[in-house]
């Protein structure tokens, strides 16, 4: 299949799983996928599926994990735990499933590469490779470690605060949004009336925009005043990973619930998993670290680096394999992390030209 066949097979496997599908959102999606090689790569995780395993076979011969699927370097972001400290972490595990440890981190390093000849990222497609991996090895080594923003990691920490700047405009810009032409089902209303604090408020449901590869599922975001401020929650549907779409084996249930819970990682209280749909709180300081905040190459290296340390923290999830992931990582010599990634790339990149070619045809 060419990338036009695959989505347009991709769309009709994923209504089948979810019955309801946005479509205005499904064609923002579409569009925005033939903006630009980075979005292009965020959206279309079902094309990676295909893709990945043919182009990087000798690299997809490698143990398995429980793994995020999706990963790329706009894929981690802020959270408070119990006692209200800021942790960074890996924010969306939509498409996690079982598979080799080396997709996570070719997928990643994919992104980097992509980003860095967008010049999002200043730093070299080789140098962004070696922090990943060199983070991953030792966080695998080492054991994982949550990164918690306070006493240590205070160059991330002011990274992420300054979000918090913005406050206002977060706000305005939520209250701004419309009602969703579809209105959540009262089970939806029910868990998002469970989740904030006074159930007995009225809240507002209005639709929001967020993301590319989920863009075309339900997303409801409800609204309330509390005590003199605003607080929202979110509910989206969850689905069988795209990982699984075209593959012979029976697919594995939706397992965003456990990856968390098996990972290094503080909680979010606030993230919660209930009747197939993933329900959270959005607030200025749960947000991405937006590359664009970088300042420059040391801190792009820091950051890559902690993002390949976050991606050992969710795999030590599979605490059977870290020992064969070790040694799996010592018999790959040479530059065979920015090889793959690069391999990806231009796999990628020729999907995205047909696909923006069909585009402007139209």
């Amino acid at each position: 299949m060419n990338i036009v066949e695959s989505t347009q097979a991709y769309d009709r496997w994923l209504q089948q799983r979810l019955k309801v599908i946005v479509n205005g959102d499904l064609k923002v999606k579409h569009r925005r996928m033939a903006e630009d090689p980075f979005s292009f790569l965020r959206a279309t995780f079902y094309r990676w599926a295909q893709v990945w395993p043919h182009v990087c076979a000798p690299v997809a011969a490698a143990p398995a994990v429980l793994g995020i699927g999706d990963l790329h370097v706009e894929n981690f972001g802020t959270w408070r735990d119990g006692e209200g400290r800021l942790i960074w972490g890996i924010n969306d595990f939509d498409e996690a499933t079982t598979l080799p440890y080396t997709n996570d981190l070719v997928r990643l390093c994919t992104s980097a590469v992509i980003a860095s000849g967008e010049a999002r990222l200043a730093t070299s497609a080789r140098r962004a490779c070696e922090a990943v991996l060199e983070g991953y090895t030792e966080s695998l080594r080492e054991g994982g470690q949550p990164v918690v923003l306070a006493e240590r990691n205070r160059w991330l920490r002011d990274l992420a605060l300054s979000r918090l700047k913005e406050q206002r405009g977060y706000w305005d810009k939520l209250l701004s949004l419309k009602s969703p032409a579809r209105q959540p089902s009262r089970s939806v209303r029910r868990l998002l009336q469970d989740t904030i604090p006074d159930s007995r408020l009225p809240f507002r449901v209005v639709h929001r925009q967020a993301g590319l590869g989920s863009l075309g599922r339900q997303r409801f975001t409800a609204l309330v005043h509390w005590r003199g401020g605003m607080v929202a929650r979110e509910a989206k549907p969850l689905t069988t990973s795209a990982w699984w779409w075209l593959r012979r084996k029976a697919p594995q249930a939706v397992q965003y619930a456990q990856i968390c819970a098996r990972a290094v990682r503080v909680a979010d209280p606030f993230l919660h998993i209930r009747e197939g749909w993933v329900l959270r709180r959005l607030a200025p300081d749960c947000s991405r670290v937006e590359l664009a905040a970088l300042s420059g190459v040391q801190d792009e290296c820091k950051l890559l680096y902690m993002m390949g340390w976050e991606t050992a923290n969710v795999h030590l999830g599979s605490p059977r394999q870290r020992k064969l992931i070790l040694d799996d990582l010592k018999k790959r010599k040479g530059e065979w992390l920015s090889t793959a990634a690069r391999s990806m790339r231009d796999a990628t990149l020729d999907d995205w030209r047909e696909w923006r070619a069909r585009r402007v045809a139209k």
